[in-house]
């Protein structure tokens, strides 16, 4: 028998079987993603993995306001600056007439899950408070969540817990419910440490942490 003939005899049925047997994990991928054109898209709902709410590495990341305590008479004066990744909030505290300098930024979050906020800093060894605005009103003003944290001319790591915010309306502590973590809408950094002179803080990022990274 001619070679041509042996090669086209009995072994073409299992190559022919080897074939489909390869196209067969083609054909299931379209099918399943045909049948995922009909499912409907979920979002993604609250997750225990931090949340990043500033960074820092573009200086149009978030308009910082500047309020000083001259809202009441003080003579307090902050600066905030955002370069080179970092977010520098300087000036000078004047306890008489009034007593702090705080720099804030609208940042609309969710932090269902988490624990608390964390953020990298370094300063002039001075404490500062950061703040979460949930929008919670309490005698017809706008609630201040607060807690302190210290710095050190080295960077550093410091972990505010939810569970540490203060709740104060000017200054003053208040009965207020707790915060609702889900509806974060800002965060502020305060200088209110009751001591006269010229400040220092860097903000190298700042995010959410929770069980997970304890």
């Amino acid at each position: 028998m001619p070679a041509a003939a042996r090669s086209s005899g009995r072994p073409l049925p299992r190559r022919r079987a080897r074939a489909r047997r390869a196209l067969l994990p083609a054909l299931l991928l379209l099918l399943g993603a045909a049948s995922g054109l009909s499912r409907p898209v979920v979002a993604p709902g609250p997750t225990s993995a931090p949340v990043i709410l500033f960074t820092f590495d573009r200086a149009d990341e978030a308009a910082w306001d500047v309020v000083n305590d001259g809202v009441m008479g003080g003579r307090s004066a902050g600066f905030v600056a955002v370069d080179q990744g970092t977010l520098r909030f300087t000036g000078t505290l004047v306890t008489q007439g009034g007593g702090f300098t705080s720099v804030r930024a609208r940042r609309a979050v969710d932090l269902t899950g988490q624990l608390g906020i964390e953020l990298r800093v370094r300063g002039s060894g001075r404490q500062f408070e950061v703040e979460l605005d949930d929008g919670v009103r309490a005698y017809g003003r706008t609630v201040s969540r607060r807690a302190p944290f210290a710095t050190s001319a080295e960077w550093t790591v410091v972990r505010v817990p939810f569970s540490a915010l203060r709740n104060t309306i000017f200054g003053q502590a208040v009965n207020a419910p707790p915060i609702d973590v889900a509806r974060i809408r800002g965060l502020g950094l305060y200088m209110a440490d009751g001591q006269d002179g010229p400040f220092r803080l860097e903000v190298d990022y700042v995010r959410s942490y929770g069980r997970a990274d304890e």
